[in-house]
């Protein structure tokens, strides 16, 4: 089943956290809109931009410091068919966001299907990029 993601981050949170956006890259200090942007630009970077979007709104946690992430995980809708908002699973990064290996994992691990299969970012003509595939 191919999936679509609702990924959601709250802008009023304070904090920041540390990691890569990228595997392979330096940390990067990111406080919540910084989150969303780079997870908006990951998703564009590696063509499924039209499957995962990103939205400020609460995603939990709010005694805590965030930045906090909540991803909502749809099934992806025919062509011509209109899409419900029945998630078929969830999944929130409410004070472990800093665990993962880079920020990018928060879409490779969501849009991926549970078989293990990988999306891969399309074929592009030059030089190889330095920045990992997603």
């Amino acid at each position: 089943m191919a999936r679509r993601l609702i990924i959601t981050v709250c802008s009023r949170e304070s904090g920041v956290v540390v990691l890569p956006v990228e595997r392979g890259e330096r940390p990067s200090r990111l406080d919540a809109r910084a989150v969303a942007r780079r997870l908006r630009a990951v998703a564009e970077q590696c063509g499924v931009a039209d499957r995962v979007l990103v939205r400020d709104a609460c995603a939990g946690g709010c005694s805590g410091p965030g930045p906090n992430v909540s991803v909502a995980i749809y099934p992806v809708t025919a062509p011509g068919e209109r899409g419900d908002q029945v998630a078929v699973s969830w999944k929130t990064y409410v004070y472990t966001l800093a665990t993962l290996d880079c920020l990018a994992q928060v879409i490779e691990e969501n849009l991926d299907e549970p078989h293990g299969s990988r999306h891969t970012r399309p074929a592009r003509s030059g030089p190889p990029s330095p920045r990992p595939a997603c």
